[in-house]
């Protein structure tokens, strides 16, 4: 799925190129976008989108990773920086291959991680060669 595909207000579908994206896009309709590695090999899906709400930014997409049907999946929250918009392809593209993926720090739907703790913050940019954003301040609200 795509965000093309995923929009109800029907404002990425407008062939004429008028409306915001790809540049300023509505947070659901990344909802269910594939990610893809450089090898060309699918990765999973966005399940999720995290903000930090003390600066209402993107924090992580939360990607699902395995499984079949949703069960046995895992979830990682991958660094908003660590991903890029194909907007050829339609799809969201990660830094890191599927190897790397599997190795990654990860959860399940019944135990996620404090995404509020720094030292969790810096492991998980750590492992996908990020750096945590400067003006988010993820375990405040304000």
């Amino acid at each position: 799925m795509n965000y093309q595909d995923s929009d109800p207000l029907g404002i990425y579908k407008n062939s004429t190129g008028s409306g915001p994206g790809p540049h300023l896009m509505g947070a659901n309709t990344l909802i269910g976008n594939d990610v893809y590695d450089h090898n060309d090999e699918d990765l999973g899906e966005i399940k999720e989108i995290m903000l930090a709400m003390s600066s209402g930014k993107v924090a992580y997409a939360v990607l699902s990773f395995g499984g079949f049907l949703g069960m046995g999946e895992k979830l990682f929250a991958v660094p908003w920086a660590a991903l890029t918009l194909d907007t050829q392809n339609k799809r969201f593209v990660l830094k890191v291959d599927k190897d790397t993926l599997k190795d990654a720090p990860g959860f399940d739907e019944d135990n996620w991680p404090n995404m509020a703790d720094e030292s969790w913050t810096k492991k998980i940019h750590s492992y996908y060669g990020t750096a945590p954003d400067p003006d988010a301040t993820y375990n405040t609200l304000g």
